[in-house]
């Protein structure tokens, strides 16, 4: 039995730390491609018409499940708000702000999770956890007041504000979500939310139009392939990793592997140029984490 749970932990543990690791990735990836090749909300509708595709396809495959009208109604209104609201805000703030601001900002996903858990399920809130929140706030202000991306983003200020409120919107889908890919498959819950998602994004495209630089004057071979990548990679690959993860491990720890997120963004960033090093940057980044592990152990 104990071999059993062990091997489900590491199953688990390591689905989150592949499909982190491709969201930190991600982060650089859309701050290459956004505003410059894809407008964000066109990037999106790409996104999510994308997976939506694959998952119907690879659904075709696998055994037919009975889904209650509830739980197909709680997927649709999941992929419709969580999903889609959180790939737009995600969009949005990438093209204003840097990458490791986005990230830093998008690290704090399991400090919602707890104030989520606690408003709809009544979740108790300890000393530890409120000790851990204030250091996570406090991380996130001194990265606000302190604008460490100016100068190399358009608007900072309206990008961390943006990137806080996805953070907040995938914590209520990771809340709600954890509590169905227990009863249900990963497929069959990837294939109603990326379909609702990609209905709400063709609706919001037909009403402001779909820029996409990329696919005029000729093929564009760099950001082409980087658009490849995000297409296959954190959207179909990681959005697949994500349930397995959430069915062996508890929202907060899956959360909790958005820190992978920021240490690769921030890494590869400061490889590449696309930010700068910045002590305001690193301390915020350690308050964060800090905030987390108090958050993390509270719960063990």
């Amino acid at each position: 039995m104990l071999s059993i749970a062990m091997n489900d932990y590491t199953k688990g543990s390591l689905s989150l730390l592949l499909a982190r690791v491709l969201s930190g990735l991600n982060v650089n990836a859309m701050g290459f491609l956004l505003p410059l090749w894809l407008a964000p909300l066109s990037c999106v509708t790409l996104r999510l018409c994308f997976g939506a595709a694959v998952f119907w396809v690879v659904s075709i495959f696998q055994k037919p499940e009975n889904i209650a009208l509830k739980d197909k109604l709680v997927l649709t209104a999941l992929g419709a708000l969580g999903i889609f609201g959180y790939m737009s805000l995600y969009a949005l703030g990438i093209s204003y702000t840097t990458p490791v601001n986005f990230a830093i900002f998008n690290a704090m996903q399991p400090l919602w999770v707890v104030v989520v858990s606690a408003m709809l399920y009544h979740e108790s809130i300890g000393g530890k956890k409120l000790f851990g929140l204030a250091l996570g706030f406090a991380g996130a202000m001194l990265c606000i007041l302190s604008e460490p991306a100016a100068g190399l983003a358009t608007d900072s200020q309206t990008g961390n504000l943006l990137a806080i409120a996805a953070s907040i919107i995938y914590s209520v889908y990771l809340v709600f979500s954890s509590r169905m890919v227990k009863r249900l498959s990963s497929i069959t819950m990837l294939r109603y939310t990326f379909t609702s998602a990609a209905v709400v994004a063709l609706v919001v495209t037909s009403l402001f139009g779909f820029s996409a630089p990329l696919f005029a004057d000729g093929i564009h071979w760099k950001p082409l392939l980087v658009l490849l990548f995000v297409l296959l990679f954190p959207t179909v690959l990681t959005y697949f990793l994500i349930p397995i993860g959430m069915r062996y491990l508890k929202s907060a720890v899956v959360a909790l592997y958005g820190y992978v997120t920021l240490i690769v963004a921030t890494a590869v960033s400061l490889l590449l140029g696309m930010d700068r090093f910045d002590p305001m940057v690193l301390l915020s980044l350690l308050l964060i984490g800090a905030s987390i592990y108090c958050v993390n152990r509270a719960d063990n």
